[in-house]
């Protein structure tokens, strides 16, 4: 058996690991706990969580985490996004001469990630580019919260049928997953917290991980640590 703690960059991502990841690992031995979201800052002695502004405060919430569970039956993960990366983060100007190549790029800066914690039981996820690249699975899923906009979902299923995948639709300030979402769906901006992981669902994880292979890739990584206990 097996231990997990995850740190989620928000509360769509931790509700997410919540009502999707977490039952699916418990099948493979690998028990979650309850998702934490990442630290942003420490002020006398408080930890204040939720959002991606800076690495050294998640950076050291990771630590301390380490230290207080040594044992070798237990891990530690993230979910954060390539997007809006903080400056401080370790390899991210490096990792620019990659931006051609995302999945390279994202490999590169998870291994300097991992480097910097120095710990074997840390396994860093950061998502191509952000949460929302797993709705574009499967656009349809938006019907359901918002019916009688076929317009807007051939939209989004006209952008992702540009892609080999949806972790490839683009990072930019305005065309971002989210960004190309609210564009079309701009309620969404203020429900994103809770109809983000309910879209997800409707998606379901089979599909989401068989067209994100990134996604893909961490995923069964996760499900093999029972594997990897010393």
């Amino acid at each position: 058996m097996v231990r997990l703690y995850l740190f989620a960059e928000g509360q769509t991502e931790q509700t997410f690991a919540d009502l999707l990841i977490k039952p699916h690992l418990a099948q493979y031995n690998v028990f979650m706990h309850r998702p934490r979201l990442i630290a942003h800052a420490r002020q006398q002695g408080r930890v204040h969580r939720g959002g991606f502004v800076k690495y050294l405060p998640m950076k050291n919430d990771i630590l301390r985490s380490l230290q207080e569970d040594k044992n070798s039956d237990v891990f530690f993960t993230t979910m954060i996004d390539l997007f809006r990366m903080p400056s401080d983060f370790p390899g991210l100007e490096e990792s620019k001469s990659r931006q051609n190549n995302p999945f390279d790029r994202v490999d590169f800066l998870e291994e300097c990630f991992a480097e910097d914690i120095g710990d074997r039981r840390f396994i860093p996820y950061i998502q191509l580019h952000e949460y929302e690249a797993y709705l574009f699975c499967d656009p349809t899923c938006f019907e359901y919260f918002y019916p009688k906009r076929n317009r807007e979902i051939e939209v989004l299923q006209s952008i992702v049928d540009r892609y080999e995948t949806p972790e490839l639709i683009n990072d930019g300030q305005t065309t971002a997953p989210s960004k190309r979402i609210i564009a079309e769906f701009p309620e969404y901006k203020k429900s994103k917290r809770i109809v983000g992981s309910q879209l997800a669902e409707l998606i379901g994880l089979s599909v989401i991980r068989q067209l994100c292979p990134h996604f893909n890739g961490w995923l069964s990584r996760l499900e093999s640590l029972n594997n990897t206990i010393i």
